[in-house]
């Protein structure tokens, strides 16, 4: 009773946006991460730029250009479309993905920098006992490097929580379709009255960030002691 439905409407959204961008992020930062640390080729330096492009460009650019690929008329967008039906446009999976392109380079960099940590000889020692390049990932890449996962999620669900240029671009504001919490802030702050309900939301996001900041600290400090040997 504390919100009204449409600002419970955008917490709800909010929150589904930033789930489904780590759920999706995850993997996807995850390959990123290890083509980047442990790989050379040509266009490395490129790949490197394009993942870190996001935090450089003004989110609104980073939205027009979703459009552009993946809006209705776009090339992506039809191929989605006609492929699969999926509308990413004016859509809130649309916001799922322009949030999920923000988050990435945040996700990427805290795997990264625990994939390069790994001891490879460590690795060497699993290959040399007769594990495959598979197994070495899994038994012994995977959980040296689950405390950069773990920041890599949370920090990927709470940008993900913050998003606005990139989204408002790409998909508007559409009361109960793709207007989130930060949209819901700004369209309460431009409506005489709103400065109650802007105040509320502004309230919910801060705990929510914090929350989340709190969280990855946590837990990557509870990884790494169980990495260490301690209790």
């Amino acid at each position: 009773m504390w919100l009204t439905p449409d600002e419970a409407d955008a917490l709800r959204l909010s929150l589904k946006v930033g789930l489904w961008c780590m759920a999706l992020g995850l993997p996807l930062a995850l390959g990123l991460a290890l083509l980047l640390a442990r790989t050379r080729f040509p266009g490395h330096g490129l790949l490197n730029a394009l993942v870190h492009l996001p935090l450089v460009l003004p989110p609104v650019v980073t939205g027009y250009l979703l459009l552009l690929a993946f809006g209705r008329r776009g090339p992506l967008g039809r191929l989605l479309e006609d492929a699969f039906g999926l509308v990413l446009a004016f859509r809130w999976t649309g916001a799922v993905l322009a949030a999920l392109v923000m988050a990435l380079p945040l996700m990427v960099r805290p795997i990264r920098l625990s994939i390069e940590g790994v001891d490879r000889r460590l690795e060497a020692a699993a290959a040399t006992l007769g594990a495959g390049p598979l197994r070495v990932f899994l038994t012994v890449t995977l959980p040296l490097a689950l405390p950069g996962l773990a920041v890599a999620g949370i920090l990927g669900f709470a940008r993900a929580m913050s998003e606005f240029g990139a989204t408002i671009t790409f998909v508007s504001n559409i009361p109960g379709e793709t207007r989130t919490l930060p949209l819901a802030i700004y369209t309460a702050i431009q409506v005489p009255g709103g400065e109650g309900g802007a105040l509320r939301l502004t309230l919910i996001a801060v705990a929510v960030s914090l929350l989340a900041l709190l969280a990855s600290e946590a837990w990557s400090r509870r990884l790494a002691a169980r990495l260490d040997g301690r209790p």
